[in-house]
């Protein structure tokens, strides 16, 4: 189901235009914005899906570099404990640049497992026909909190209207998404256990889409009932402080252009301490709906985001 051309087509006095025709809002992917957006005259009022450069935040090194960059300029005008405040991303080593790197602390560290990403494709993301040159190496979260003793991560969105100055929305709703299988570590080359995007699972010979997700109310209820009220706010409060940290990490790295805005879907991970890790950041989520739940949650979650784009110039008082 395609939410995002749904809620265009619905949304009162918008036109669809068709090939080559002039256009005020364009929800355009990624490549497009590539090829086109240096060569593309915008008029004052017209917006557009993404920064120019935003794989400064959803590259998977560029994040990592980034907020390491930021961590040690905390540190050095804030002092270790505001640093301390970005301890949220699994060590990781860009390969095949940090290769010796990576392996001192491996040799360090023997015990310790290692999952390898391509650092550019996200977990949205379903070609596998892409060549992939560089990759990250990342600590494998090996502690992670299990519901029914399955893995699971959670999909949250932020909408980033601004860089300079920052401005950003966090959405109420999100989901978590489960694995099909137990967890364990004994078979770490089992991707039906310890990967948990829609787009692994699914491929699973007993996927059931409402089973391999939760949304984030109802995940809140479990977490409430089983820790308390108060460990589950420190638990959104910890989030907070993910979504706030990494968008500052690169608000000058980012070229904050009045014509575009970003609707982002982080991926955190709950450990068992209920720390969350932030593993990493979509340009592009998916907007596809894999059941009626995930439809109206994503149809929502689209309308809301165009009033706050406002085209229609409701807002500006």
């Amino acid at each position: 189901m395609n939410t995002l051309m749904d809620v265009l087509h619905h949304r009162p006095g918008w036109v669809e235009v068709k090939d080559e025709g002039e256009w005020d809002f364009y929800w355009c992917d990624v490549s497009w914005l590539r090829e086109n957006f240096d060569h593309t005259y915008m008029d004052e009022h017209v917006r557009i899906s993404h920064f120019r450069n935003h794989y400064e935040l959803t590259r998977k090194n560029y994040m990592v570099k980034n907020l390491k960059r930021f961590r040690k300029q905390l540190e050095r005008e804030a002092g270790k404990l505001e640093a301390a405040k970005c301890d949220f991303f699994p060590k990781t080593f860009e390969m095949p640049c940090e290769y010796h790197l990576f392996v001192e602390e491996f040799r360090k560290n023997p015990g310790i497992t290692w999952i390898m990403k391509p650092d550019t494709r996200s977990s949205d993301d379903q070609k596998d026909d892409i060549p992939v040159e560089n990759y990250v190496a990342q600590h494998y979260i090996e502690n992670p909190y299990l519901i029914g003793g399955r893995k699971f991560d959670l999909r949250v969105y932020v909408l980033v209207m601004s860089y300079m100055p920052l401005r950003a929305w966090l959405y109420r709703d999100g989901f978590a998404r489960f694995s099909n299988t137990r967890f364990t570590l004994n078979s770490i080359d089992d991707q039906y256990v310890h990967l948990t995007n829609v787009a692994v699972q699914k491929t699973s010979p007993d996927y059931h889409p409402k089973g391999c997700k939760w949304m984030l109310q109802r995940f809140r209820q479990y977490l409430a009932s089983k820790h308390g009220p108060k460990a589950v706010e420190t638990l959104f409060s910890d989030m907070d402080n993910i979504f706030i940290r990494s968008l500052q990490s690169v608000q000058k790295a980012i070229i904050s252009d009045k014509h575009c805005f970003e609707l982002y879907g982080y991926d955190i991970l709950i450990d068992q301490d209920l720390k969350p890790w932030l593993l990493e950041v979509n340009a592009s989520p998916s907007l596809t709906a894999s059941s009626q739940e995930d439809y109206e949650l994503k149809t929502c979650l689209l309308e809301d985001t165009l009033h706050i784009v406002d085209m229609e110039a409701r807002l500006r008082q």
